[in-house]
């Protein structure tokens, strides 16, 4: 491999006898410069010149030319690897996944069969979305997720490291203590996780922490009396009241358990 550096020292010393041109391969040019030595001297000043000046990119793709393209080839070869990795990323995204079908219960089968775990696509979609910093589509299908199974841990935890990267605290902190009453325990996790960053640094996290990683009064949102902010002079109209809870819900007020419960109070 042929380098700038040594090419324009060879130059500066010893370019009126064109050392520098058969260094570089250059044997016609290099015989050239000898025969001619009372006037290549200038011109292998300004060759060295040229090459101290010249860009390293450039001298290799001039006279390492079989290295700089085996370098390119490796470069293309990258790049074509990835792309084809984010296609097939597209293409499983896009597919819509099979659910296996159940085997035929014998009739004669005395005991029942261990109930299956529901499938939950959402989950595995918030959680693609989340990898690749989607962290609103990530919310998005967790919260999706939990309208199939709301006690889902692992869902409740990522949705408090989704929320937290995107700073919102109060439902960072909401989720995360779900995630603990539903019995998560990975304390460390709690504390180290780098997408809970944010929720570490706040006033309120030392009181959440002390009381092993659960809402306390002080922490917890007002969220069962949603419903005061309903008028009075509506109280009697149970319709305009469903209407109500359903805003609180879309403006994301209301979580989906959340908005079942009140709802029942309401209709019960």
């Amino acid at each position: 491999m042929k380098d700038k550096n040594v090419a324009g020292i060879l130059a500066l010393f010893f370019g009126w006898l064109g050392i520098h041109r058969f260094y570089l391969g250059q044997i016609g040019l290099g015989i050239l410069y000898m025969f001619f030595f009372w006037v290549s001297w200038i011109i292998a000043l300004i060759d060295a010149i040229a090459f101290f000046a010249m860009d390293k990119v450039e001298f290799d793709e001039k006279y390492n030319r079989e290295m700089f393209h085996q370098r390119q080839n490796r470069y293309d070869k990258r790049t074509q690897d990835r792309r084809e990795r984010w296609e097939q990323r597209q293409q499983r995204r896009e597919t819509p996944r099979q659910r296996p079908q159940a085997p035929p219960v014998r009739q004669r089968q005395r005991s029942a069969p261990p109930p299956k775990r529901r499938h939950n696509p959402f989950k595995s979609s918030g959680l693609e979305k989340y990898r690749e910093y989607d962290y609103e589509g990530a919310i998005e299908d967790f919260e999706k997720a939990l309208e199939i199974n709301p006690k889902d841990i692992a869902v409740h935890f990522n949705l408090a490291c989704s929320f937290s990267l995107m700073e919102n605290a109060e439902r960072a902190f909401y989720h995360l203590d779900k995630a603990v009453s539903y019995g998560f325990n990975d304390v460390q996790k709690i504390k180290e996780h780098d997408a809970l960053a944010f929720l570490r640094i706040q006033d309120q996290f030392e009181l959440f922490e002390q009381n092993n990683f659960q809402l306390t009064p002080q922490l917890e949102a007002p969220k069962e009396n949603l419903l005061d902010a309903i008028p009075n002079n509506t109280s009697n109209d149970l319709l305009e009241q469903l209407q109500r809870l359903g805003e609180l819900k879309e403006k994301g007020l209301l979580t989906e358990e959340e908005f079942t419960v009140q709802k029942k109070k309401l209709l019960g």
